[in-house]
């Protein structure tokens, strides 16, 4: 069959309309933050708020930091906790899907996540919203399984398309969830009390959704005779899926030879440094917008929106269409865009310099991310396309705990100009090294 009529194996939608789903409820909490934080900081009844900016502050006058950025960092805090438990959870939950099979692991994270969302709406003080975070944050290995999945059923010409689906979920999930979670922060604001519950448990309606949905339509992509044999074996190597330099260095990945790992653990580390910049943008991009251009949560919403839809243009339009010659230049583009993007985002004192740099961010990741994950997929043999992929994530992961902390120190400490012009600047290494440059 050729390269132009071959179609997209039928799991893959199923992988997209449940990946959209989750992201929906995902991502409609990005608005609510900032609302969220003010509601505990006026109702935390067990004083963890109140201890927490303490701290804070301690460290605020030591650097000189304006007040008004303190929820900055505390966001970032949080942001990092629920990154830091996707990275442990990841490669292990890849692993284990390895040798029992795809749909038992996803129904297992899928549940995880309704009851985080469950505890969501239950969280009356500030401990119990961090403990939701803490259970969604374990219970987030779907990602990297549906990337997984993907790749069981495609064929090494269908894997980008399948891929830019993965991305489109984002997209299409980036689109709608703010926006509806900016409807529920313009509400709450008349609201008094817990107002919470209702977006927590609306949340949880698209989290069953998800699962009833994956129960019903998905059948197993790993057949018996391609898993991995001993289980006892993969949680021995937990180890290396978890622990920083084994991750880095691709130990859990056996049977490749030298070169082919050699290329695995360059664009693991690429990958790393552009997700550890980009995220930190991502994450500070609504404190930006609410301190520096006096967005209000809607504002945030459709900023959000424009985004996502153009992401998905990208990524729907371009990206899926790719052949698999062209897969590493088309990282490499997307890599040299996100540089003028934090440039523009960090010099802008109007709408028009910031939404340019918007638009290049959103190319930029509608490129460089399904692009990286397709290069990644063509690598380590069929028994251990879950561990590679679950691999992938971790670092994406880790990157994502780690960029938005240090992002929101910088961005507390000297200001968002600095961070993001700084961040510019870094941003020059993967994109050498991925071209080889470096």
């Amino acid at each position: 069959m050729s390269a132009k009529t071959e179609k997209v194996h039928f799991t893959v939608y199923v992988v997209f309309i449940s990946l959209l789903l989750d992201l929906l409820a995902f991502t409609m909490i990005l608005p609510l933050l900032p609302t969220l934080m003010d509601h505990y900081r006026k109702n935390d009844s067990i004083g963890l708020y109140d201890w927490l900016s303490s701290q804070i502050r301690s460290f605020q006058i030591i650097v000189g930091a304006p007040e008004k950025y303190n929820s900055v960092l505390l966001g970032g805090c949080l942001g990092s906790m629920y990154s830091f438990l996707q990275f442990i959870a990841a490669p292990i939950v890849g692993g284990i899907s390895d040798v029992i099979g795809r749909k038992k692991v996803m129904i297992g994270c899928l549940v995880g996540i309704s009851l985080s969302y469950i505890c969501w709406a239950l969280s009356s003080n500030l401990l119990i919203f961090i403990f939701a975070r803490f259970l969604g944050g374990i219970s987030k290995g779907n990602v990297s399984l549906s990337m997984a999945i993907i790749t069981d059923v495609s064929s090494i010409k269908t894997r980008g398309k399948g891929m830019a689906f993965v991305g489109m979920a984002f997209s299409l999930g980036f689109i709608v969830g703010p926006l509806i979670g900016a409807a529920f922060a313009v509400w709450a604001k008349q609201r008094s009390g817990e107002w919470f519950v209702i977006p927590a448990l609306f949340a949880l309606l698209l989290s069953v959704a998800d699962l009833i949905f994956f129960m019903v339509f998905f059948q197993e992509s790993l057949p018996k005779e391609k898993r991995d044999s001993n289980l006892n074996v993969t949680l021995k190597n937990s180890k290396a899926l978890i622990n920083v330099t084994d991750l880095f260095q691709f130990t859990a990945v056996t049977g490749v030879d030298s070169n082919r790992l050699e290329e695995l653990q360059n664009l693991g580390v690429v990958y790393f440094v552009y997700l550890f910049i980009y995220s930190g943008l991502e994450f500070t991009l609504t404190f930006l917008t609410h301190h520096v251009f006096n967005y209000n949560s809607m504002q945030q919403g459709w900023m959000f929106f424009i985004i996502g839809l153009v992401m998905a243009v990208i990524q729907g339009g371009y990206v899926r269409r790719i052949s698999q010659e062209k897969t590493k230049s088309t990282a490499i583009t997307g890599l040299w865009l996100i540089i003028p993007s934090f440039i523009f985002v960090g010099i802008a004192s109007g709408p028009i310099l910031l939404y340019i740099g918007l638009l290049f961010f959103a190319v930029s990741t509608a490129m460089v991310v399904p692009s990286v994950m397709t290069l990644a997929s063509e690598h380590g043999n069929e028994q251990q396309k879950g561990t590679v992929m679950g691999i992938f994530r971790s670092l994406g992961a880790l990157a994502r705990a780690l960029g938005p902390i240090f992002a929101s120190i910088a961005f507390w400490s000297v200001g968002s100009t600095t961070t993001y012009l700084t961040g510019s600047v870094f941003l020059l290494w993967p994109v050498l090294r991925l071209s080889g440059k470096i």
